[in-house]
């Protein structure tokens, strides 16, 4: 097992609304340099059809849409892309984040991200967070179409001034 650090900035901006936190970048978006890399990952098609909106800069289409993107790990000792694996967890500084944003929603990419989040950092931060499915492939039991319905009902239930 590995020590790794969180290799990728979060993506943010001060008109951000809603912040979306994983748990730890997969080996595959560690090598790609970015989140959610994995072709089968399912995060970004979801996106996509949410908003009806095809991507063509995945920051650019963050912003225009006000999404923040980061992840609850800082650093740990993790197996490949394993989130059971992990250990020794250290987090990244969310509520610095929340202070330079506009967010009023947190939203948890699966079922770790939520459990480190409740661990670590809920009793820091008064914003609503919800556990979403894993947009991951490994995550069989949620369809493309079940994440893009979930999903969206969280997105849409938001101001959007």
């Amino acid at each position: 097992m590995e020590r790794l650090i969180h290799p990728l900035k979060p993506i943010y901006d001060e008109e951000s609304k809603i912040l979306i936190l994983g748990s730890f970048p997969s080996v595959y978006s560690r090598q790609n340099n970015f989140y959610y890399a994995h072709p089968q990952n399912r995060f970004w098609n979801m996106l996509e059809n949410i908003f009806a909106d095809k991507i063509d800069d995945k920051i650019k289409f963050l912003q225009r849409h006000h999404l923040a993107l980061w992840d609850v790990i800082a650093s740990c000792e993790i197996i490949g892309s394993s989130d059971a694996s992990i250990k020794n967890v250290e987090v990244n500084d969310i509520p610095k984040l929340l202070k330079e944003t506009n967010i009023t929603k947190i939203l948890l990419n699966g079922q770790k991200a939520y459990n480190l989040y409740c661990k670590y950092l809920k009793d820091k931060i008064a914003i609503e967070a919800i556990c979403m499915p894993s947009t991951s492939p490994a995550n069989a039991t949620y369809s493309l179409d079940d994440l893009i319905k979930i999903y969206k009902l969280q997105i849409n239930n938001i101001d959007k001034k």
